[in-house]
């Protein structure tokens, strides 16, 4: 769910996570008063997953040192049960 940026006339700015399709929020939350939605900036995104670069194209060094992780932690659940 994406994070928006308002600006309150009496409270200040502030940030709401809302739904892509909810309508923009009209009244501040906090006092009532008139907000406006802000252009937010800095925004990040980080695919995962198969069909992705950063996960597609990795070193085997970064594959071998993951794929070592993953049978340590499967190692000491077994253990513990």
């Amino acid at each position: 769910m994406p994070v928006y940026e308002y600006e309150c006339e009496h409270c200040g700015v502030f940030e709401l996570y809302r739904s892509i399709t909810a309508e923009p929020l009209r009244q501040c939350p906090k006092c009532g008063g008139q907000v406006r939605k802000l252009i937010s900036r800095g925004v990040s995104v980080i695919f995962k997953g198969s069909g992705f670069h950063t996960t597609d194209y990795r070193s085997e060094e970064y594959r071998k040192k993951e794929k070592e992780e993953k049978s340590q932690v499967k190692d000491s659940t077994a253990a513990s049960s």
